[in-house]
């Protein structure tokens, strides 16, 4: 029953993948395209994830906890240097 499970949510997971792509490449502007590409961090963790509990392991989830945060100041500093020209004031 978890293979189902798993392999449902992998699919899905990949759909919303590629519908960040469409996304982040037709996006009309650029913050359009921050929201697409922090979305597809956010799916990525949870591919990570996804892999974790297929295989068995806890180091994916450490792994998965390490993008998260990476994503998160990339996305501030990203919106910083959007809304005032400078990432550092």
């Amino acid at each position: 029953m978890i293979e189902v499970a798993l392999w449902t949510s992998l699919a899905l997971v990949v759909a919303a993948m590629a519908l960040n792509v469409y996304r982040l490449t037709i996006g009309p502007d650029m913050p359009d395209r921050l929201l697409a590409l922090d979305t597809m961090y956010i799916n990525s963790i949870a591919l990570i994830v996804l892999l974790g509990l297929w295989l068995d392991t806890k180091t994916y989830f450490e792994a998965a906890l390490l993008i998260a945060m990476l994503g998160f100041i990339s996305t501030v500093a990203v919106c910083k240097y959007l809304l005032r020209g400078d990432i550092i004031e």
